[in-house]
């Protein structure tokens, strides 16, 4: 697998798409044993495809793009003024609202990333806010898009792994506000330094409150509904996918009235090239799973680990630290699909639990998102606020900081995580 590897890392940093590269560096095992069958690259390609769990992946992404064109936004970010416009940062606290709100509807971190920044980001600068600082909170804050549910890392994850999705979801809550309450915490210290005014300076009212609070009930009902919906047993999660769909579609028509036909076909087409983008990357990196299964590099990692500790809490930390590098180059979806068949029979042998290390693992991969030289959201938001990657790198490190430490505190509390799980869908 050496060559494969090297193979991999010269096709990715030559610019080549992702998912070629994994596929075409997955061939190069079979080229090395020229004893196995030729057709298997292709029998896994297709066999992947054929995974009926993974029928939920294309469903929540046009559910998510459905609910971007239902005005769903608009009532959420209303709401997230009333909520959080009277704190210190401004513009800058609504906007970790928003994405805390919105994580239900986007489940991705870089068109959560995208859609805040054409939404707030012209304001925050024009209100004072400098680029590097306003990139660093619109890039940082979408980390909660892919951790509160329904996040599409989890279903990967759990379809690749074979773990409970329906759990992976419910441990997502709780984490997923604890990195708003981290992020909103770091923005009121550096605004109070910086001099960053909040963007309200009158109490909302109870009714005011109501109000924009009812307005945006079908947006914050649809996590909680999914969530019952899985623990009661009256959908699976490719089924709830469907469901999510129809949700949306009718939200956007009948609730809202803002769902028109232009605003379908676009979500549509929008849709067809994201689901098209993440099957293809799925399917291709089948072939490269196979040389690692065959090559029994998930047993000869775990030696290797085991070797300098076996405290599962310090393997945890060293195998988050590997993710982190990892996903300064790597998207974080090809790290879901490439390292879960690695890491996770070794955690298990350790007795961490899979949901537990699943959530840390997501977190840690979709931090690669926010970082240099690759990250996803972090080139989506200084394209759109036109700021350098060196600004950007610097004044975001404190939100980089703020985030490991949440990451780093789920680790060695296990319970923040499991405790949701445990009690919709019981001890596992």
């Amino acid at each position: 697998m050496l060559w494969v590897c090297v193979a991999f890392a010269v096709l990715l940093l030559g610019g080549m798409p992702v998912a070629f590269a994994v596929g075409i560096s997955g061939c190069i095992f079979f080229l090395q044993h020229p004893e196995l069958p030729a057709t298997i690259p292709v029998q896994v390609t297709v066999t992947e495809t054929q995974n009926f769990a993974l029928l939920a992946v294309p469903l929540f992404i046009l559910a998510g793009n459905v609910m971007n064109h239902s005005g769903i936004t608009e009532h959420l970010l209303k709401l997230a003024s009333v909520l959080t416009g009277r704190l210190r940062g401004g513009l800058a606290q609504v906007s970790i609202a928003l994405s805390t709100l919105m994580s239900g509807v986007t489940g991705s971190c870089v068109a959560d990333a995208a859609m805040n920044s054409r939404l707030l980001g012209g304001e925050m600068l024009k209100r004072g806010f400098s680029r590097g600082y306003a990139a660093g909170v619109l890039s940082y804050g979408s980390l909660m898009a892919p951790i509160i549910p329904p996040g599409i890392g989890f279903i990967l994850y759990g379809t690749v792994g074979q773990v409970s999705i329906g759990r992976l979801f419910a441990a997502g809550v709780i984490p997923g506000f604890l990195l708003w309450a981290a992020l909103a915490l770091t923005i009121s210290v550096t605004a109070r330094k910086r001099g960053y005014l909040p963007e309200r300076t009158v109490r909302p009212t109870v009714r005011e409150f109501a109000v924009t609070a009812r307005a945006a009930v079908w947006a914050i009902l649809f996590p909680v509904i999914l969530l019952f919906g899985l623990r009661m047993g009256v959908f699976t999660p490719s089924e709830i996918g469907a469901f999510a769909v129809v949700y949306a579609a009718a939200v956007g028509v009948f609730a809202y009235r803002k769902l028109k036909a232009a605003g379908a076909r676009e979500a549509l087409e929008g849709s067809l090239v994201d689901i098209g983008a993440v099957m293809f990357l799925l399917a291709l990196s089948a072939i490269f799973g196979y040389g690692i299964v065959m090559e029994q590099i998930p047993e000869v990692i775990s030696r290797w680990m085991l070797g300098l500790t076996d405290d599962p809490r310090l393997v945890l930390v060293l195998i988050l630290l590997f993710i982190l590098a990892a996903g300064t180059f790597m998207e974080g979806s090809v790290l879901i699909i490439m390292l879960t068949p690695i890491f996770l029979p070794l955690v298990t042998q350790l007795g961490i639990d899979p949901v537990h290390f699943g959530l840390v693992f997501i977190i840690a991969a979709t931090i690669g998102n926010f970082t240099p030289p690759v990250g996803g959201a972090m080139f989506v938001v200084c394209q759109i606020l036109r700021c350098p990657i060196g600004e950007y790198t610097r004044e975001s490190m404190p939100f980089l900081l703020a985030v490991s430490a949440v990451a780093i505190l789920l680790v060695f509390a296990p319970s923040i995580v499991l405790f949701l799980p445990n009690l919709l869908f019981g001890p596992p």
